[in-house]
């Protein structure tokens, strides 16, 4: 599957936060969110281990997940950094700043994706 949003639903805690896109092609991946005019509520990238912020000018809230969906560690990205692949992640989210705060997304909480295909991450 391409980078869609396919009504996919991002999940932190057990509460639905946010539609979100999921990039699962290394294309796909490879892109995120690079040359978006508007930036989707959250991109899921799988599998994935780190991220990059190269050609962005906007910073992104970024979170780690192991394979039990379990957020290991986030971050702000700002434009131009990259992070170094961490043992242990298999999956990352993006999302614009701020948003973390808001759905109350933090290390060692559970996150999921719902969709037409079924649940993935801490279910």
């Amino acid at each position: 599957m391409n980078a869609s949003p396919v009504g996919s639903l991002l999940v932190v805690n057990g509460s639905t936060v946010a539609t979100v896109e999921v990039a699962d092609t290394w294309g796909a991946r490879f892109r995120g969110l690079l040359g978006r005019r508007e930036l989707p509520e959250a991109l899921w990238l799988e599998p994935e281990s780190s991220v990059h912020g190269m050609g962005m000018r906007v910073s992104l809230d970024v979170a780690l997940l192991d394979s039990a969906g379990v957020v290991v560690d986030t971050l702000v990205l700002k434009p131009w950094a990259v992070t170094k692949p961490r043992r242990g992640v298999v999956a990352v989210i993006e999302a614009p700043v701020g948003s973390f705060e808001r759905w109350d997304l933090r290390p060692g909480g559970v996150v999921s994706l719902e969709g037409p295909g079924g649940v993935t991450g801490g279910s």
